[in-house]
């Protein structure tokens, strides 16, 4: 069973964004395990995933299956046969489990996206799914009906990794009978008294010793920690900056992100380089 600290993985990137840095995943999968983490949600929003191609997203799932991290694929994609043939892929490639946000631009009936999330669950099955809820995302969010529909119909729905605010909106998915994982940092001690059984973070992704001490101890006080710090990096963009101070961890780590998302300039990066310890 998948339970404790997880980081959502960045994906290597070279070439401004255009290419897959292969050589630079095993490096910092090992950086990720220094940190205490042994398995990521992969091609997440932190993963750039919905900007990769259906190919590339296959292969960051062999790369980091490869690297021997325990796998989470993110697979959710606009057409539910983008996903439906991502998360028959990644269950090929030998992903632990699969996760799909609903497909964003198109605000779906319940109908329809049940259709959608029981199509992607087939797909990958007996792994675990999950269904990523973050209606700042998807541009909305996931009726609860929907979920109780889901459970009738996909044996393997293991749970949600809920990512919206503020604390209201994440706690109406803490459903009895399903594992939830807390997206927001500041949220991880109230989410875990709350019955969630582990975070997935974007801040693990480049501070996992932090992350994993606060799951761990469940206290207020490393909670606030790691809230704060995360909104130390969302004063930059996220994803470069967040790459920056991997990098300045000592993982040869490029800060190369996908257009449409930007990189740093010199100040941003002075200013980001003075949260590495």
């Amino acid at each position: 069973m998948i339970r404790g600290a997880l980081a959502a993985a960045l994906t290597p990137l070279r070439e401004d964004g255009n290419a897959l840095d292969e050589d630079a995943f095993e490096p910092y999968a090992r950086f990720l395990e220094r940190g205490g983490i042994d398995t990521i949600l992969a091609l997440g929003t932190t993963g750039e995933g919905i900007l990769l191609t259906p190919a590339e997203r296959a292969r960051v799932v062999e790369l980091y299956v490869a690297a021997g991290l325990r796998v989470i694929a993110h697979c959710g994609a606009q057409t539910t046969r983008d996903t439906v043939a991502l998360a028959a892929g990644a269950a090929d490639a030998g992903a632990a489990a699969v996760a799909v946000i609903g497909p964003p631009y198109f605000q779906l009936d319940d109908d329809a996206l049940l259709a959608h999330f029981e199509a992607a669950a087939e797909a990958c099955e007996p792994l675990p799914f999950y269904v990523y809820e973050f209606a700042r995302a998807s541009g909305y969010a996931v009726p609860p009906v929907v979920l109780a529909r889901l459970r009738e119909r996909a044996p393997n729905l293991a749970g949600l990794k809920v990512s919206d605010t503020p604390y209201e909106s994440f706690e109406a998915y803490l459903i009895e009978g399903l594992d939830v994982f807390v997206g927001p940092e500041s949220f991880i001690d109230r989410g875990l008294a709350g019955g969630a059984v582990g975070a997935v973070s974007a801040l693990a992704s480049a501070f996992p010793e932090a992350v994993v001490e606060a799951v761990r101890s469940g206290s207020a006080e490393a909670t606030g920690s790691v809230g704060e710090l995360r909104l130390a990096v969302e004063r930059f963009p996220r994803h470069a900056a967040l790459k920056r101070i991997v990098a300045r961890r000592g993982v040869p780590l490029r800060e190369d992100v996908r257009a449409p998302l930007r990189g740093l300039t010199g100040g941003e990066r002075a200013a980001v380089e003075e949260l590495v310890p």
